[in-house]
């Protein structure tokens, strides 16, 4: 059963790295030459760039889909929160197994409603983005949180 769960995050990881592409790509052509590519608190961009900078996202999230990769087919190598023996190692390994696909999707998600503010901004410094940063980092964080408590109880 935990395989069939692992394919579905792995092919809907690798689906969301290819879109994130696609999207980069299918929007570049129509990017002005300088296009936003910092911004503040407030959600105003403080920095800008050429428009190559728009394939920063897509690089780092393959940087990111390939370091997980390594990660998950070396568990022994991640830093575990707690002391890894033989009688929690496999819950141990699955918990990581399935935070580490989960993180993945929201750092994607992040990135993606990041490359779409960045371009909408690009044409109209009016928009806003579609998901508020700090709901994203709140996702991140409560995952993380969720993970140490699973850890916790089957340490």
């Amino acid at each position: 059963m935990e395989n069939i769960l692992f394919i579905i995050f792995d092919v809907f990881n690798f689906g969301l790295l290819a879109f994130l592409w696609r999207f980069t790509i299918k929007h570049y052509k129509t990017l002005p030459q300088t296009i936003p590519v910092h911004f503040d608190f407030d959600g105003k961009a403080d920095g800008f760039g050429n428009k190559k900078y728009s394939f920063l996202m897509p690089v780092f999230a393959t940087a990111f889909y390939v370091l997980f990769a390594f990660v998950l087919r070396n568990p022994e190598s991640a830093n575990y929160p707690v002391e890894i023996t033989e009688e929690n190692k496999d819950a141990q390994f699955l918990i990581m197994e399935i935070f580490i696909r989960w993180l993945y999707i929201l750092i994607t998600l992040i990135f993606l409603n990041t490359q779409d503010y960045m371009f909408r901004y690009a044409f109209d410094d009016n928009v806003k983005p579609r998901v508020p940063l700090v709901t994203a980092f709140l996702a991140v964080i409560g995952s993380l949180m969720v993970s140490f408590i699973f850890t916790g109880i089957f340490k």
